[in-house]
């Protein structure tokens, strides 16, 4: 009998994984046997409901296509939506308060407010009915009807858009506008109209129509720094939004389109004919008749008279932004957001730059083909005692100080020059001014002629370009592009300045090819007189809550000044830059008794010119040129902004003790020469090439245009004389002149005309 031997592992192995294979084999099998039977089963039970030839194609077919499309059109719509929903992640967005500031001056005197200061006050029962139909008529006539997106008018508006060629007519309905005001911004993009689509949505499933409308008069902007009709009605016509009469309805129904265009106290004419298009609006919806509103139609509302409140609005705005800023970064479990500011304003200062900047304007802007100007005044700490963006805040908000990125021109050198003294170079050093070229670009001095061998201040004093660019290049050492290498050094000095303009890398860089703001420009500066510490731009000096509580203090607070750099070289460089104001380019800048140090500048083609000055008490910068980059008529920084400043730098120093700048004392005169006698000879010498006429006050040119008008009524009246009835000749006695005019013309000094520097 044989003996059986038990198989081995591997013969093991080998029959448990053919056993596993088998069992595999057979489930896929079962499975697939079953799901063909179920398959057989579920066809036999459709086949029921089939539907063939033309039932299919115009009843099946559509339905599934549509419930395909539907369906992808759901999740493309849940997708859009999810961004617009995170803007309501806050439980208490409806409670919310944005940020509301009241600013006073540095002596604790209000000055403006800015920010939403919501008044829920009054209930929306108690506004007039002829404020609610106008706005209703105006904003959103089908209110009441729509979900939350007026279809039909949005329809009505794209076609009236493009019969126009452009924007005549918005489809947003009142709900989508609250959906902004709310959780968006006023950015015109595809992406902010669905987020503001979803939201009006959201907040009709949330909140009654009363409730909407109730938070949309309280909570639109309606310019002048209002925000709510209420707020609008106490500013514009001095009572409460439970008092205006149909006139006035108008007008702040009007307001909702455009705020800033329609200010009845920036523009009546513009108000008034935007009033009259609301009672159109009323009369076609038919919320009233052609007689209910012709008394509004003959007596129009008309506005407080606030054009003698010049509120500092440009410094506001900036302030403003500022704030936001600095309340980020307090602690997240902070959520006050009323807030009393003392700022660093000086209203006497403020209004001195305003006035010599519109005077200036208003007299050389038409001959030099000037349109803007901008200054800011700043203390030895930073804190801005004036700014002014622009000539007309109401024609334009865009603040030309502080977002408008300007060529220097050579006010850009006491950098380069700081940067060689630096390195080794003396004021006394000399350097050749002669031809000297970057690859194919080659600077030209002003007159297109050189002086030879000059010390630094000589050449910083009569402005000559070809020293700056052989300094940038001697800066660079024995590096392989020692010009690139030099100019790299000039935008390390001027970042520790506190300039944060982008500052790219060109050779024309060290004669201020690059562009920077105003407001950087004029603190930068007081690093000179500051010791060469330089110092943050700043508005906010104290922070209070509405009830007083103290929350921030800038002294307390703030960025401390950096040294920058050594207090040798800032006296030296204050020394350089005096001989500008004495005897260079910046003569008119001259303070009487009062140490000054400054630099002009003036960019290709004049289109901007620059003065920027220090004493030391203060530094300010002024800016002249056009939105457009247009050239100006050969406006040199010498003239004008050089004008302006010594302006409104006389003004600054009223009743304030004369500090010396280091590097050239306290009000002392710099030594007598032959070149600073022939220039104060010059200076006081009249000026008789033909130019713009004598500066006059304000008060000589309003009087000197009351008499232009007069004229223009004379011959009115002449040219209406009747045929064959001769005219009487006008004689000199005929003219009623003011009293005043002769006495004025008289009075008025006479200061002599901007010349070329």
């Amino acid at each position: 009998m044989r003996q059986i031997v038990p198989p081995d592992w591997k013969t093991k192995i080998r029959h448990v994984l053919l056993d596993v294979d088998a069992r595999i084999d057979s489930t896929l099998f079962s499975s697939a046997v079953g799901l063909r039977e179920l398959y057989e089963r579920f066809s036999t039970f459709m086949d029921r409901f089939h539907v063939g030839r033309w039932k299919r194609w115009v009843f099946i077919e559509p339905l599934s296509e549509m419930a395909t499309i539907g369906l992808c059109g759901l999740i493309l719509m849940l997708a859009l939506a999810v961004p617009a929903f995170r803007e309501t992640a806050d439980d208490d967005w409806l409670k919310k308060s944005d940020l509301a500031v009241s600013f006073l001056d540095r002596y604790g005197n209000p000055i403006g407010n800015r920010g939403i200061k919501h008044n829920d006050s009054i209930p929306l029962e108690d506004f007039p009915d002829n404020l609610i139909k106008a706005t209703l008529a105006t904003e959103d006539r089908r209110f009441y009807d729509h979900f939350g997106i007026d279809i039909a008018g949005t329809a009505r508006a794209l076609v009236t858009n493009a019969q126009a060629g452009g924007v005549r007519q918005g489809g947003s309905s009142i709900t989508q506008q609250l959906a902004k005001n709310l959780f968006l911004s006023n950015e015109r993009t595809i992406e902010r109209k669905v987020n503001e689509a979803f939201l009006a949505i959201w907040l009709e499933t949330r909140l009654t129509k009363n409730e909407i409308l109730k938070l949309y008069l309280d909570r639109a902007y309606m310019g002048g720094g209002t925000f709510g009709v209420d707020g609008a009605a106490h500013f514009y016509f001095n009572k409460s939004a439970r008092d205006v009469n149909l006139a006035e309805s108008a007008m702040l129904a009007g307001l909702f389109k455009a705020p800033t265009k329609y200010a009845p106290h920036i523009n009546l004419p513009a108000a008034r004919a935007r009033a009259n298009v609301v009672l159109d609006n009323m009369v076609e919806a038919g919320f009233m008749t052609e007689g209910q509103v012709f008394g509004a139609r003959r007596n129009p509302a008309t506005a407080v008279d606030r054009r003698d409140e010049n509120s500092p609005n440009w410094y506001l705005d900036w302030a403003f932004d500022e704030m936001r800023k600095l309340v980020d970064t307090f602690p997240k479990s902070y959520v006050e957001r009323v807030f009393v500011v003392r700022t660093a304003i000086d209203m006497n200062v403020q209004r001195a730059a305003e006035a010599a900047i519109e005077d200036q304007l208003r007299q050389f802007g038409r001959d030099y083909h000037a349109t803007q100007a901008a200054t800011v005044v700043s203390d030895l700490d930073g804190g801005v005692r004036a700014m002014v963006g622009g000539r007309d805040y109401g024609a334009s908000q865009f603040n030309r100080a502080v977002d408008a990125y300007r060529q220097p021109g050579s006010s850009f050198k006491p950098y380069v020059y700081t940067t060689a003294l630096l390195n080794g170079f003396k004021p006394t050093s000399i350097v050749v001014d002669g031809p000297v070229c970057i690859g194919n670009w080659c600077p030209q001095n002003y007159g297109h002629s050189y002086s030879g061998a000059v010390t630094l201040t000589q050449a910083i004093t009569h402005s000559i370009n070809v020293v700056p660019v052989k300094l940038s290049i001697a800066l660079g050492g024995k590096s392989p592009n020692p010009a690139k290498a030099g100019r790299a050094k000039i935008v390390e000095v001027a970042r520790r300045f506190g300039i944060k303009a982008p500052l790219p890398d060109t050779p024309s860089l060290p004669i201020g090819a690059d562009e920077v703001t105003v407001l950087e420009h004029a603190v930068a500066y007081a690093t000179f007189p500051n010791k060469g510490r330089s110092v943050t731009p700043h508005a906010v000096l104290e922070v209070r809550t509405g009830a007083g509580d103290l929350v921030w203090r800038f002294d307390r607070d703030g960025k401390k000044p950096l040294q920058a750099i050594p207090a040798s070289v800032a006296a030296d460089m204050a020394g350089m830059m005096s001989h500008v104001v004495s005897e260079g380019t910046a003569r008119r800048a001259a303070l009487d008794g009062i140490p000054t140090a400054g630099k002009t500048g003036t960019t290709n083609a004049y289109r901007d010119a620059w003065f920027v000055g220090y004493t030391g008490n203060f530094s300010c910068a002024v800016w002249y040129g056009n939105d457009d980059y247009s050239p100006t008529n050969r406006l040199t920084g010498g003239s004008l902004p050089a004008q302006t400043w010594h302006d409104i730098m006389l003004a600054a120093h009223q009743g304030v003790e004369i500090r010396e700048i280091p590097g050239i004392g306290a009000g002392t005169k710099l030594p007598p020469t032959a070149a600073n006698a022939a220039a104060n000879v010059a200076s006081k010498a009249p000026d008789t090439r033909q130019g713009p006429p004598p500066i006059l006050t304000r008060r000589g040119a309003d009087i000197l245009v009351r008499v232009e008008k007069m004229f223009d009524d004379i011959s009115k009246t002449l040219s209406k004389t009747p045929p064959g009835e001769p005219g009487k000749p006008v004689s000199s006695t005929s003219v009623a002149f003011p009293d005043s005019f002769a006495s004025a013309t008289r009075s008025d000094p006479a200061g002599s005309p901007p010349r070329k520097n």
